[in-house]
């Protein structure tokens, strides 16, 4: 089996660690070697956060380069934009609805581009846009973003409904588990 290769992009606080610690759990538990990084960056002053996981028969780095990802997962639509260069060219994205506005934006010394996903669609055209934040309110809070996000990214991965399952209940504290299994059902029908 060839390797599949995930870049997840997004700002600091948005939950993309446990989103990488999902994704590379499912993978393990469904036999494949795994392989995770991640980049925190400025990441507690809402900076960039990346990570990468890989998954296959047998995986020697976590490190995705540009033009090797075949899935972008982007938890806010600038950088994903910014992050497109790291995508194959027949890649898929999937990419949160919702801006998060970057301090230069904020402070009026940036703009935000107003067709950010016509730019995004322009340079991969299998691009899935889901409205993370209000999936999340139908899930009952809007702290599991992320697992709307995971479950949204699921339909183009090989794992099944009992392995996603069994992970989360694993990862999840307890009281936090009927929200973001309702969250992750209601990405995957996104």
């Amino acid at each position: 089996m060839a390797i599949t290769s995930i870049f997840i992009t997004g700002v600091g606080g948005q939950g993309i660690i446990l989103a990488s610690e999902l994704l590379s759990d499912v993978a393990l538990v469904a036999d494949f070697d795994v392989k995770k990084s991640e980049v925190h960056g400025m990441a507690q002053r809402g900076g960039s956060v990346i990570s990468t996981v890989r998954f296959g028969e047998k995986v020697f780095s976590p490190l995705v380069s540009p033009g090797e990802a075949d899935i972008i997962l982007a938890f806010e639509p600038l950088e994903a934009l910014r992050t497109l260069h790291y995508a194959k060219p027949m890649a898929k994205v999937v990419v949160n609805s919702r801006p998060i506005m970057p301090a230069t934006v904020a402070s009026g010394a940036a703009e935000y581009p107003d067709d950010i996903f016509d730019k995004i669609k322009t340079q991969v055209p299998d691009v899935l846009v889901v409205d993370g934040l209000k999936l999340a309110r139908e899930a009952g809070t809007v702290r599991v973003v992320n697992v709307v996000l995971i479950g949204a990214l699921s339909k183009y991965l090989p794992f099944t409904d009992e392995q996603w399952e069994k992970v989360m209940k694993s990862r999840i504290p307890e009281k936090f588990l009927k929200a973001n299994q309702k969250a992750f059902a209601l990405g995957k029908n996104s």
